[in-house]
């Protein structure tokens, strides 16, 4: 089965649509229907009920004042549905569409991947992640054992964060001290203290800040921490630990979180 044109360019992404209507998805559709022959296969493979096609198809032909599909039943060829002329032709504008916009973003993000600076940042914020906490930062420092390596990544504010991988894990990431890095965490990795009453804690990671933020749920609510620099911190709590720590806006809290809870990120050659 043929597939329409895809955007893969890193740092830019565009959505077409013709007449504020027609995109993607419906095109997808008539290429499925001129493949299987069959709107009941196609609706399928393009994400649609049975029902959904129809519509959408009804809908479109209204549009450009004219019949999009033909169908046919029985006879020697046997029965089944195709495109109309006019179906074909919009199909292949489409496509032609997507090729020069794709070269358009191909052209742009050239021009972009000229900005260092500006390039890096993008794809920084490109990377898609369910961690809550993501810090860019460079790596300053990297003691690789013969079973564990620790990364230290340098973050906003000058301040320090170590994770702790598998050495095979850091030879695959080809870290080096001045490359670029993203620390990510989860939130619930994320303990807060308000209070040591005077004991130490294992945990390599302690970052002492100001709560920024309190978004309560029905179970469990969110606190932001603000660090020095003004990086911020995100801890995921159950509502009794905020109760019970008396947690409010202006507070200064410590965010504690292992080695073992931040993940590495490069960018890969």
């Amino acid at each position: 089965m043929s597939t329409l044109p895809a955007t893969d360019t890193t740092l830019l992404s565009s959505e077409l649509k013709l007449v504020h209507r027609l995109d993607q998805r419906f095109f997808a559709l008539l290429d499925a229907i001129a493949q299987t022959g069959s709107i009941n296969r196609a609706a399928s493979t393009a994400g649609y009920s049975y029902k959904g096609a129809w519509m959408l198809l009804e809908s479109a032909s209204n549009l450009v004042n004219g019949a999009l599909i033909e169908t046919a039943t029985g006879g020697k060829g046997g029965g089944g549905t195709r495109l109309t002329p006019a179906a074909v032709e919009l199909l292949a504008v489409w496509r032609e569409l997507q090729r020069r916009n794709l070269e358009f973003l191909h052209r742009q993000e050239t021009w972009l991947n000229q900005l260092p600076a500006l390039a890096g940042l993008l794809r920084r914020m490109s990377m898609k992640t369910s961690a809550r906490n993501q810090f860019a930062g460079v790596i300053s420092a990297i003691d690789t054992g013969p079973v564990t390596t620790q990364v230290t990544v340098t973050i906003a504010g000058a301040q320090e964060m170590v994770a702790t991988m598998t050495t095979t894990a850091a030879n695959r990431l080809k870290l080096r001290i001045g490359g670029n890095a993203i620390a990510l965490i989860k939130s619930s990795a994320v303990v807060l203290v308000t209070d040591f009453a005077g004991f130490a804690l294992s945990a390599r990671n302690q970052f002492e800040g100001t709560v920024s933020r309190l978004e309560r749920g029905a179970v469990s609510s969110l606190v932001v921490l603000t660090l020095p620099g003004g990086a911020s911190m995100t801890a995921s709590l159950t509502n009794d630990a905020i109760d019970a720590l008396s947690l409010t806006v202006g507070q200064t809290a410590t965010a504690v979180f292992k080695a073992y809870s931040v993940m590495v990120a490069v960018q890969q050659d």
